[in-house]
């Protein structure tokens, strides 16, 4: 990874409605390789950025999303 570098990985926990699968879970984990002098901003807008997520947004009422942050030397 470069300096600013971000990659995720991603997980889901699935379950049945009946007879269909559904997704119950997403969880997401931020990798971020970023100079200590800018964690403490990417803490604060990792704490709110779910609410300008398109997608977590779309799916916020019936899925669960977990993130977690997490900063790499």
């Amino acid at each position: 990874m470069a300096e600013g570098d971000l990659t995720s990985q991603v997980e889901g926990d699935i379950g049945l409605d009946g007879k269909v699968l559904v997704i119950r879970r997403i969880r997401v984990t931020y990798h971020l390789k970023l100079g200590d002098e800018h964690r403490e901003l990417a803490q604060r807008v990792h704490g709110f950025h779910a609410e300008y997520c398109p997608v977590a947004r779309t799916i916020q009422d019936c899925v669960e999303i977990q993130t977690e942050l997490r900063f790499q030397s």
